[in-house]
């Protein structure tokens, strides 16, 4: 059965903006790109540290990607440059060789949920 818990409401996420927030006790980071909403752990998985004021990277429309999928963000440590895919935390590029977690997340009403697995 899937849990969602409410984390914010919808108008403290506006376009561009991002949101740290506890889950559990999980550092998480929501932001609001392209009218899309992505949640991934505030962790990188190369060193145990924040990946705060991270820059996140949109890919241009008609960029292939590798696998077959569309095109999805990237999240950038900022310490030492390795690239997280945020539609499933896969490591793009060393140092990291360990995924990220990444969450599902929605607007329901005027909230902002998570789901936690």
């Amino acid at each position: 059965m899937e849990r969602w818990l409410a984390i914010a409401p919808c108008s403290s996420l506006p376009e561009g903006a991002r949101l740290d927030v506890d889950l559990e006790g999980t550092p998480i980071t929501v932001v609001r790109l392209a009218s899309k909403l992505l949640a991934f752990e505030d962790r990188c998985s190369h060193d145990g540290e924040p990946l705060a004021g991270a820059e996140i990277e949109l890919p241009a429309q008609d960029q292939p990607s590798p696998d077959g999928c569309a095109p999805s963000p990237v999240v950038i440590c900022p310490r030492h440059g390795a690239r997280f895919c945020l539609r499933d935390g896969t490591p793009l590029c060393p140092p990291a060789y360990e995924p990220i977690r990444v969450f599902a997340v929605r607007e329901l009403g005027e909230l902002l949920e998570v789901r936690v697995d």
